[in-house]
């Protein structure tokens, strides 16, 4: 603890997102120690407090608890692999967009220089951190988690999702994937409806009020795929949405649109129905990408 209470933390890594941790942490108080390989990014967080490491190394000395949020995990290991010795009795966690996978490498490779590991997935764009609408997923080591929480408490809502490293990136990358699906959708109907000369603005209260009447989609799923049953209540079976999807497709077509966003649905919803399960709800596909 420092002086005033607060938790000294070091920051590895100051691209937008490093420089919006940094910054929460400064403004809350804690003393930063930041690290950047590109050292002139460093100028504007030194010039609101925070201390400077001119080597990776100098940066682990400085504090027990060590935040990297770097491009990626080949970075994170570019960057402390030659430095491991110093991760003993650090306690470090990973910022660092990536997958289950590697984060449980790499949650081993700490503990096995001498580090406890907590990573975490960060649900928030920069100007969102430290406020009410960011929040992280954290996963692995609950010790960390609670040493650091003072520190971690300022970018945003903590989720704690339990001892495996990966679960942090699977949720992460889950949400992601429903945001995405998300967003191909948005961009398809604007893209449709501008071929007719409409403009974006005018057909978004539309295209939002549609959304939002379909929104308890996902509830509905997840009770069905919970329980696995696709058949019960089902109004719109898969067998007639395989039959009409293909106009989304000739639709696209006669406006001079591409539906390559949407075509990776059409195989699936066919081998579904092929497979005779044609009276099922469209989510049955989920047993397709199960295997």
């Amino acid at each position: 603890m420092s002086e005033h209470g607060k938790t000294p933390v070091t920051v590895l890594g100051l691209g937008a997102m490093g420089v919006a941790l940094v910054e929460a942490l400064l403004a809350a108080g804690h003393p930063v120690t930041a690290w950047n390989r590109t050292a002139s990014r460093a100028e504007g967080v030194a010039a609101k407090g925070a201390t400077v490491a001119s080597t990776v190394s100098e940066a682990l000395a400085a504090n027990e608890i060590v935040i990297a949020c770097l491009l990626d995990y080949d970075s994170v290991h570019e960057v402390l692999d030659p430095v491991a010795a110093g991760l003993a009795g650090r306690q470090l966690i990973n910022l660092t967009n990536g997958t289950p996978g590697q984060a449980r490498e790499m949650g081993a490779w700490a503990e096995e220089l001498g580090a406890e590991y907590l990573d975490g997935g960060i649900m928030a764009v920069p100007p969102m951190i430290g406020t009410p609408a960011a929040f992280i997923f954290y996963s692995g080591s609950g010790t960390v988690l609670a040493r650091a929480r003072m520190a971690l408490d300022t970018f945003g809502g903590v989720n704690y999702l339990g001892a495996d490293p990966g679960l942090a990136p699977l949720y992460d990358i889950a949400l992601l994937s429903g945001m995405y699906g998300n967003f191909i959708g948005v961009i398809q109907a604007f893209s449709l409806i501008g071929s007719a000369g409409v403009k974006a603005r005018e057909f978004a209260p539309l295209l939002r009020g549609w959304m939002d009447a379909m929104s308890g989609f996902l509830e509905r799923t997840a009770q069905q795929i919970d329980d696995g049953d696709y058949v019960t209540d089902v109004v719109s079976n898969i067998g007639m949405q395989a039959a009409a999807f293909p106009n989304l497709a000739k639709a696209a077509a006669e406006q001079g649109v591409s539906a390559e966003l949407l075509a990776p649905l059409q195989p699936l919803m066919d081998k579904r129905v092929a497979a005779g399960h044609g009276a099922e709800d469209l989510v049955g596909v989920i047993e397709i990408l199960k295997k």
